[in-house]
């Protein structure tokens, strides 16, 4: 199960918007499986930013930068499918590393939809997908829900909202790789 908080979850889905029809890209920074910050990263794809990510190694040692300064550790990472749905497409498998979480927020018509997460398995031949829980938390010193802003705050705190399979919320609350799953 992972954990975030509803700045998160809206920081996410705003930077999956305001990229689309491209997909966005962040980093996931926490602590064990509590999300407190999506450090927004620039898509630095050559490759065509509508289908495919990338993350520079610059981006990458600046976000374990940002986790260590914030007490935390580098979960993982988010992306956006632009009208696809939130699940991992082949490229997205053939370029994971085990043990980080990967989440994907759908994207259709520049509106957000399901919002889903994923472990790649130790002998890397799968995705299994893991519950999302979003948790009401209190605002962050210096207030802001962008991806890249604000501190860690304590894990625990807020009412959860947990994610049902597929990214359906099971509780109403406000709207807010790459590739397709059936690219080769």
């Amino acid at each position: 199960m992972l954990v975030i908080g509803t700045e998160v979850d809206a920081g996410i889905r705003r930077h999956g918007r305001d990229a689309y029809p491209h997909e966005c890209c962040g980093a996931l920074i926490g602590r064990g499986r509590v999300v407190a910050e999506a450090l927004a990263l620039p898509n630095a794809t050559v490759e065509g930013p509508r289908r495919r990510f990338l993350v520079r190694p610059v981006d990458y040692r600046a976000a374990e930068r940002r986790a260590a300064e914030q007490g935390g550790e580098l979960l993982g990472f988010y992306h956006s499918h632009p009208d696809g749905p939130a699940r991992p497409s082949r490229y997205d498998l053939d370029h994971a590393w085990p043990a980080f979480a990967y989440v994907i927020v759908a994207v259709a018509a520049r509106e957000p939809g399901a919002l889903t997460s994923w472990r790649l398995r130790d002998d890397r031949s799968k995705f299994d997908e893991e519950a999302v829980v979003v948790e009401n938390r209190a605002p962050r010193a210096g207030g802001g829900s962008r991806p890249s802003r604000g501190g860690l705050p304590a894990a625990g705190r807020g009412t959860p909202r947990r994610t049902a399979p597929g990214g359906r919320r099971r509780t109403p609350r406000a709207a807010g790789g790459g590739g397709t799953p059936d690219e080769a």
